[in-house]
């Protein structure tokens, strides 16, 4: 089992940074790779950025320029930091982790809102 905490998320004007974290604890060494969702309100879940075990990267095409994904692996922990956040990237940002047998784990989601 690994269970996922994020923490960052509140809110902030167009134009502003948010860095969001995600602390894994319990079978750490079962994860495969982790990532950021999002899910704005009246819409489905969507994914904005992954990063393997080996640091590959993958982002949407409506944060690539924007957003950044990273691990720490020392600490175990997952950044996404945000910059130029608008009013479209308001949504409950989801960290998710991914272990060698294809078990999806799901923090609790941090808010995220962006004021025009």
């Amino acid at each position: 089992q690994v269970q996922l905490v994020e923490s960052g998320g509140g809110l902030v004007q167009t134009g502003g940074s948010l860095r969001l974290s995600c602390a894994p604890s319990g079978s750490v060494r079962s994860i495969n790779g982790m990532a950021w969702y999002r899910r704005a309100p009246g819409k489905q879940r969507e994914l904005v950025a992954s990063i393997s075990n080996g640091g590959i990267i993958n982002s949407a095409d409506s944060v690539k320029d924007r957003f950044t994904i990273s691990r720490d692996n020392a600490k175990n922990v997952m950044y996404l930091q945000m910059n130029s956040l608008k009013p479209e990237d308001t949504a409950v940002y989801y960290c998710n982790a991914k272990n060698y047998f294809g078990d999806n784990y799901w923090g609790q989601g941090t808010q995220v809102t962006v004021s025009s």
